[in-house]
């Protein structure tokens, strides 16, 4: 506001009379600028009492600080743009900044009708005409500053508490402070949650938290992210079944791989997702040719095989479990079947079955894992499910 403070010399002095009638009349000035503003606008007379009263002390201080101005231009404006600076922080709570400049265009234009007839001459009118505009200009000037630094301060307090939401789930906290805090950054707690992991894309995490949320906007999805170190977190909304929503969102990532953990019904849950995920970040390596992103279910074997117990457990039951449950002939097949390097006669010889027989086993056990043994992936997965099932099993744990 320099630039304004040297212009307002150029204002000519008030008589004393003048400044006195002014004084006199600021509390009869903000009063009837809040009787027109209840007249004019209905989201005001809507307000409370004490919200109201509080816009009435803000024009009073106003108009107070507008005639101290006039009195002597060049020393009080840059104390009374501060006051107005700190003022709207305290409504900027409950009055939006369009509302502001609403509220403050109103009680300019009656300052503009109201303020000339106080003016003993010509000349001090124009003064005072002259002096609402350029007063008009570090109000609206202070209170855009105002609203701007209420927007920054907001935004880095989302920061911080969207980093504390991520870093609970990354942790496993399921407590309703979580969800809580969640539901403030506007995130719907029963919506679907998928967790992805990997590098972020940048050493400027600003960059990468508008790179994330730009791709996620372009999806209509909202996202919950977080950069650990190292690490890019992060929680997308919504289902998961199209497989190229999960793909642009790792498009945002950095360089090597990015890991998709199982979507979960609901944002209580979004700790499963990323336990999965990390562990599958974890093992990934072993998978040099793993696709971008990957599930951390298609990471199982290299999960158990580096010691997660969840992966393990996973295998058990989504493989060895179905295929023991279904009778002892579909394992075999399976066993002797991967044994052989996956050719089906020398399988059918072995088992002294017809091949057909063992086509409509292999085709049976498909259906029961999902898992196609003909299939190099598949036939890795279901070969260390069979030997983490076996283990458990002699463990006693199966």
């Amino acid at each position: 506001m320099t630039g304004s403070t040297r212009a307002d010399e150029g204002l000519a002095p008030l008589s004393r009379a003048t400044l006195r009638d002014l004084q006199r009349a600021s509390g009869d000035l903000a009063a009837a600028s809040v009787a027109e503003m209840e007249a004019r606008l209905p989201w005001f007379r809507r307000m409370p009492a004490d919200q109201r009263a509080s816009v009435l002390l803000l024009i009073q201080s106003g108009v107070a600080g507008f005639v101290s101005w006039l009195s002597d231009p060049q020393q009080a404006i840059r104390l009374t743009a501060e006051a107005f600076r700190s003022a709207p922080k305290d409504i900027a709570r409950w009055v939006s900044l369009r509302q502001t400049v609403e509220l403050v265009r109103i009680a300019l234009e009656l300052f503009e009708q109201q303020l000339p007839g106080l003016a003993a001459d010509d000349a001090e009118r124009a003064v005072l005409t002259e002096g609402v505009l350029r007063y008009g200009r570090e109000i609206a000037f202070s209170a855009a500053t105002s609203y701007a630094a209420a927007a920054e301060a907001r935004g880095a307090w989302d920061a911080r508490l969207e980093a504390l939401v991520v870093d609970g789930i990354v942790r496993g906290d399921a407590e309703e402070s979580l969800l809580s805090r969640a539901t403030a950054l506007g995130w719907d707690p029963a919506a679907e949650a998928t967790v992805l992991v990997g590098n972020p894309s940048s050493d400027d995490p600003p960059a990468v938290v508008f790179e994330v949320r730009s791709r996620a906007a372009r999806l209509g999805r909202p996202v919950l992210l977080s950069v650990q170190g190292s690490r890019l977190v992060v929680v997308l909304g919504g289902e998961t079944d199209d497989e190229s929503v999960l793909t642009r969102i790792a498009d945002a990532f950095g360089d090597g791989p990015v890991v998709a953990g199982p979507t979960v019904g609901s944002l209580a849950d979004a700790h499963r997702s990323a336990g999965d995920a990390l562990s599958g970040l974890r093992a990934v390596v072993g998978w040099p040719g793993a696709p971008r992103p990957v599930r951390s279910l298609d990471l199982l074997p290299e999960r158990a095989l580096a010691g997660d117990p969840e992966a393990e457990w996973q295998l058990v039951d989504r493989v060895a479990r179905p295929l023991e449950d279904s009778g002892g002939a579909l394992m075999e097949t399976v066993d002797v079947f991967l044994e052989v390097g996956g050719v089906l006669e020398a399988c059918a010889r072995k088992l002294f079955v017809h091949p057909n027989t063992v086509r409509y086993r292999l085709k049976r056990a498909t259906e029961l894992t999902g898992r196609n043994p003909a299939d190099p992936r598949d036939a890795l997965v279901l070969r260390v499910a069979l030997s983490v099932g076996r283990l458990a099993r002699a463990r006693g744990l199966w």
